[in-house]
Formats: C-alpha cells, sequence, structure tokens
C-alpha cells in the first residue's frame, strides 16, 4: 500500500450502528446507506500533494497527517475533489481556495486558527470527497464486530502501551475485516457532526484515539471532540465518498 498514492477507498455496506455517549448517558441508533471509506488516514504525502502544505509536527511521507484544523481537513476535501473532477461536497463561507492550513500542533486543545470554515455546509448530493458522519466512522471501524474493538489491540492500534511516544506510519498495524487500518490509535479523526451544540456550540467529533492514549480509549464507541480551529499533533482524518444511486 503506498501512502503518497490516490487513496484506496474501501465499499461499506449499508447497516445500522448504535451510538452512544458517556457522559449523557445517552444512546442513539442510525440506520447507513452503504458508503466508500479511505483505506487509512491521509498522509503527509497526499495532503502536500494536494494543497502544498506540509503542517505536521513529526515529518514522514508516510506518516498520517496531523497538526489539522476541521476547517483544514474540510478544505482538503474539497480540493481533492477538484483535483478528481468531481463536485466539492462543502460549501464554505469566505471560501478563498482549498488549501490547506499549518500550524504546529502541540498537544492539549492545539492551535486556533481557521475560523473562516466553521460555516460549512455539506451537499449530499456531491460526489466529491467529505469527512465521514460519526455514525459511518463507528459503523466502519467495527466491520461487523460487537465489542470495544474489532481486534487484540495491540495488533490493531498504536496506543501509548506499545507507540513508544510517537506516530507512526499508515498500514503498520492489522487492518479490520472490511480492509480499513488505523480506525484505532495513531491518530484521532475528524467526523463532520457537531458533538453537542447546546453545550459545546461549534466543537466537532473525534473519533478513534491516538498514540498517546490510554488503552481505555482505543473503543469503536469513545467520542472525544474538539473546536474546529483547533490544530492539534494527534488529530487527522480520513476521507469519504457517497455512493451515487
Amino acid at each position: 500500500m503506498e501512502a503518497n498514492a490516490a487513496h484506496e477507498m474501501i465499499a461499506v455496506p449499508a447497516g445500522r450502528v448504535t451510538l452512544s455517549d458517556r457522559r449523557t448517558q445517552r444512546s442513539w441508533p442510525v440506520e447507513l446507506a452503504a458508503y466508500r471509506l479511505a483505506a487509512h488516514p491521509v498522509t503527509q504525502a497526499r495532503y502536500a500533494q494536494v494543497t502544498g502544505a506540509r503542517p505536521s509536527t513529526a515529518t514522514g511521507d508516510r506518516l498520517p497527517v496531523e497538526g489539522v484544523s476541521w476547517g483544514d481537513a474540510v478544505r482538503y476535501c474539497n480540493a481533492l475533489s477538484r483535483r478528481e473532477g468531481l463536485t466539492p461536497a462543502y460549501r464554505l463561507d469566505g471560501d478563498g481556495g482549498d488549501g490547506g492550513g499549518g500550524g504546529d500542533g502541540g498537544g492539549g486543545e492545539g492551535e486556533r486558527a481557521d475560523a473562516g470554515a466553521e460555516g460549512a455546509e455539506w451537499d449530499p448530493s456531491a460526489d466529491g470527497y467529505r469527512l465521514p458522519t460519526e455514525a459511518e466512522w463507528e459503523h466502519a471501524c467495527r466491520a461487523g464486530t460487537e465489542g470495544p474493538r474489532y481486534g487484540p489491540l495491540d495488533e490493531i492500534a498504536w496506543q501509548r502501551g506499545n507507540a513508544q511516544d510517537r506516530i507512526h506510519e499508515v498500514g503498520g498495524k492489522r487492518p479490520n475485516a472490511w480492509g480499513l487500518y488505523d480506525m484505532l490509535g495513531n491518530v484521532w479523526e475528524w467526523c463532520w457532526d457537531l458533538y453537542d451544540p447546546e453545550v459545546y456550540g461549534a466543537y466537532r467529533v473525534l473519533r478513534g484515539a491516538g498514540w498517546f492514549d490510554e488503552e481505555w480509549s482505543c473503543r469503536a464507541s469513545v467520542r472525544r471532540r474538539s473546536h474546529p480551529t483547533f490544530r492539534i499533533d494527534d488529530v487527522g482524518f480520513r476521507v469519504a465518498r457517497s455512493v451515487r444511486r
């Protein structure tokens, strides 16, 4: 698998997933149509190829891009769509271009930037690349399993117990049953959804846990949140596409 090649997209079947939130003790079912999801997070080489930017703290072509905001991620999706002759999925306020931003991450809440993307709107009829919804993310992560993980933790995820305090190249651990790599560990991944707008406003959902997270966080159901303008050194993303009927 070449990290700097075009995104390898995996066909994810339609299905039903039940999301849950530990803080509020809520759970809610979501019915999903079929879609496609990238086999691994966006790499630094691919991000640079599409945007011309290399924002990550650690450097390496096959490392996941990190230090990217949610706004950077949606702009990347639009840029990649245009590059491949597809209709961009997002309409952005004051969009003067699709170049991904930079910044040097730094852990914690991260650098704040790129406020213009907060008003992004998703056009569901577009055939271009986009971020997965959190329901799509969890459904794909589980790949038909019902437990907290799709395999033994050390075999599937880079996390605090085995990552030696650093990020790792994509595809280095065993994929799930549907051929998706790094769904748990290595980097958290931005999703499209607002986390809890009544309490947290514009904050967006993160899924999957990262290289510095404890075992508890590396579970299919764990939700985290961050402001869409923050850039953090253990947060990246992968792309999805809707399946046209």
